[in-house]
């Protein structure tokens, strides 16, 4: 029956913020204990180090500085790591491990617009 994958164990995803924790609703609190509702944990922009994927993570750290946020910005360029959020085009943008921009570049001002659509 294996070959349906009857029988087999579920994956489960790892959280993308290095803590080693699955990626599961009960475990989002052991991921990034200091969220509450609201704040931001992580940020990361994905890419593949192209021109355009710098000039995102250039807009992200201007808008975060903007903001007066005291949140890191992180560059992955790592393929493995960036497959794990199923992004096929970059750059992209994750905000608390959720992607919510892929694709394009956007202004800082879009960036900040973003932050705030996501609860900041």
């Amino acid at each position: 029956m294996a070959l349906f994958g009857f029988g087999k164990k579920k994956e489960v995803a790892a959280c993308g913020c290095g803590c080693s924790a699955n990626d599961t609703e009960d475990t989002k609190a052991e991921c990034c204990p200091e969220i509450c509702e609201g704040d931001i944990c992580c940020i990361k922009v994905l890419g593949s180090g192209c021109k355009s994927c710098h000039a995102l993570y250039e807009n992200v750290k201007q808008a975060v500085k903007d903001l007066g946020l005291s949140v890191e910005v992180t560059y992955v360029t790592d393929m493995q790591e960036v497959m794990k959020y199923g992004v096929m085009s970059m750059p992209a943008l994750v905000i608390n491990e959720k992607v919510v921009s892929w694709g394009k570049v956007l202004k800082a001002s879009e960036v900040v617009a973003l932050l705030h659509k996501t609860g900041f």
